[in-house]
């Protein structure tokens, strides 16, 4: 599928884009012509264990799809260096369009298991770095956005904030991402700025291709992380966007609304579960 350069000018900032998710939502933004901020850990090869990636080779490909990729090292775990990230890019660009709140730290070891039998630390991993890295990432977007009255706000949840997914932390985690969104929404509105959760389906990412088994997800049938980023695409691109705002969105019901394909030209089924009448 051949993307049209419909986000050229347009100045995005997706975080925890090394791998995964996030790199798949800079590269669909890339694609669309986007100038795009990745951030994360991951400088070097090796960073994350055995998972590749890094925040250099996301801005490469960002680069190489047509738009123009800038890697910049960031901890969200540290809000002196997201308050220093988002200065920087007022500093370099006229005005910062598009948030993606993707970062997550998933804990080392075993986490598919009873709440009881886990390290209570895992609750402050993954709360730590997702929603409260979401929070903080979003107070310093709001403060750039609010003044030219416009802007959009993707915060990365899943389907874990409804259904059981992973663990308890997990599902308390999403859940919050998602009230999050809706009361950001609530508040940014009248200012022109749109806030929404995404909600991809099962994507075959880098960690889930090779931990399956302690990720608990089976990716033989999932999305590619760049569905996701052309979703993110069509919606900084919708006029209408603003009447989405404080909802949950679903990349593949996204994807018949806007006319969107993953990479193989498919179209991959929506996991919501349908109500019975």
């Amino acid at each position: 599928m051949k993307m049209n350069k419909t986000l050229e000018g347009t100045v995005a900032l997706v975080t925890g884009a090394s791998r995964g998710v996030g790199k798949g939502i800079a590269l669909g933004l890339g694609e669309a012509g986007a100038t795009v901020y990745v951030t994360g850990r991951s400088i070097t090869s090796g960073t994350s264990g055995s998972l590749p990636g890094t925040i250099g080779e996301t801005a490469e490909q960002v680069t190489a799809l047509g738009g123009r990729g800038i890697a910049i090292a960031c901890d969200h775990g540290d809000d002196a260096q997201v308050e220093a990230l988002f200065a920087r890019i007022a500093s370099e660009a006229p005005g910062l369009d598009l948030l993606v709140n993707n970062a997550f730290a998933i804990p080392d070891g075993k986490v598919t298991a009873p709440f009881w039998e886990l390290p209570i630390d895992q609750w402050d991993t993954m709360h730590r770095v997702g929603l409260r890295s979401h929070y903080v990432a979003a107070v310093f977007a709001a403060k750039a956005m609010v003044p030219k009255k416009r802007g959009l706000i993707v915060n990365v949840s899943s389907f874990g904030a409804k259904i059981y997914a992973v663990n308890v932390a997990y599902g308390a985690g999403k859940a919050g991402v998602d009230r999050l969104s809706r009361d950001m929404g609530r508040e940014l509105k009248p200012h022109g700025i749109c806030v929404v959760s995404l909600w991809p389906g099962i994507v075959k990412t880098e960690r889930l291709l090779l931990e399956p088994d302690r990720i608990g997800f089976d990716p033989t049938h999932g999305e590619t992380p760049q569905f996701s980023g052309r979703a993110v695409a069509a919606l900084t691109a919708d006029a209408k966007r603003l009447e989405k705002t404080g909802q949950s969105l679903v990349v593949a019901e996204m994807a018949r609304e806007y006319g969107f394909t993953d990479l193989d030209g498919s179209q991959p089924a929506s996991l919501r579960r349908e109500k019975k009448g």
